[in-house]
């Protein structure tokens, strides 16, 4: 199935506003989960509605929350997201931060108890577009883990993402780094598996610890892993994801007794910086300019593919995708139209 953008959020609004959500929670949530499918990461884009759908029916998804904010002290504060939407309270804890670090400079957040916050780069991208830097550490309390550690096959972590963003300049896009700690999304192992389709080399240990691009090892008993990238890198950013979301901002952690029932809980550390306290903005917007252009001079390994920088790959994507549609595979197009069945959604109106 390939649906253009604008209908495919139509109907990601409509299923949120039908499971209660005010209008604008139901704008923010379903812009934000179609803007992931524009960017490529299909993973975070609306496949997820069926987990939120899911946790809902269970109460474990709370709509329409006002975080409670358990202190702030004007440059750190600590929220309490209520098990609510996260694409919701993490943008709001994200532009408490951009306005305290417009006042003193820099700014922390530690977000606690948010439902599912989606794609972490977003929050990098409104840090970065106002003009600040954004540093942006996750991690995933959600049942049993399925990401081994360096040298495990076993889990012990989820996929714990990082996000560093870096303002644009009049000629470059922000720079957005935006990756899982795991060499792959969970979800992006979903949409293997929906799609009937391999995963690549390197990525899955079976539940015998062997190697394996079968993606059903993740949703078979015994349980296959998802391998960290880079071996003990990706594991050892793991590992400080896990307690500086967690642990450090008092969200439920992987150690935490969290039942799949219980839903998707991310916890997340901002911190957000204002880089004219540092350097001034000419010189700072001059040297982004010279790096990029330094990085992309080089000549590449195979002239097909040109040399990019963080956040292209999504730039490239979502041009695509705004001209040409998304792809949505059969199964995830099929558990849609089951809830939009029930939710009695019709595509046409």
């Amino acid at each position: 199935m390939i649906i253009d953008h604008v209908k495919l959020l139509k109907l990601a609004n409509r299923i949120v506003t039908f499971g209660g959500s005010s209008p604008a929670e139901a704008t923010i949530v379903a812009e934000h989960l179609v803007e992931a499918n524009l960017r490529g990461h299909d993973s975070h884009g609306v496949g997820m509605l069926v987990a939120y759908v899911r946790d809902l029916d269970n109460g474990t998804l709370k709509v329409n929350q006002t975080p409670e904010i358990v202190s702030d002290t004007g440059t750190i504060s600590v929220w309490d997201a209520r098990a609510g939407y996260g694409q919701v309270v993490a943008r709001q804890a994200v532009e408490w931060a951009i306005g305290a670090a417009r006042q003193h400079g820099v700014a922390v957040n530690g977000l606690r108890n948010a439902h599912h916050i989606g794609r972490v780069g977003t929050y990098g991208e409104i840090a970065a577009r106002a003009g600040m830097v954004g540093l942006h550490f996750v991690n995933v309390a959600s049942g049993n883990p399925g990401v081994a550690p360096f040298r495990g096959r076993e889990g012990r972590f989820l996929t714990n993402p990082v996000c560093v963003a870096i303002p644009g300049t009049d000629t470059n896009e922000p720079i957005l780094l935006d990756f899982a700690t795991s060499r792959v999304a969970l979800g992006k192992v979903r949409v293997a598996h929906n799609a009937g389709k391999p995963m690549l080399d390197g990525a899955l240990l079976d539940h015998a610890g062997q190697p394996t691009t079968d993606p059903s090892v993740m949703y078979t008993e015994p349980r296959g892993v998802v391998l960290p990238f880079g071996e003990h890198k990706g594991s050892g950013l793991a590992l400080v994801c896990e307690l500086l979301a967690g642990a450090i901002v008092g969200s439920p952690s992987v150690t935490t007794a969290t039942p799949p029932e219980r839903g998707i809980i991310n916890g997340m550390l901002s911190i957000v910086i204002d880089p004219a306290r540092l350097s001034t903005r000419d010189s700072m917007l001059a040297e982004i300019d010279a790096m990029i252009a330094w990085v992309k001079s080089a000549e590449p390994a195979d002239r097909d593919l040109p040399v990019l920088i963080a956040g292209e790959p999504e730039q490239i994507a979502k041009a695509e995708r705004m001209a040409n549609g998304i792809k949505i595979d059969d199964a995830t197009w099929g558990q849609l139209m089951a809830i939009a069945e029930r939710y009695q959604i019709r595509l046409d109106s």
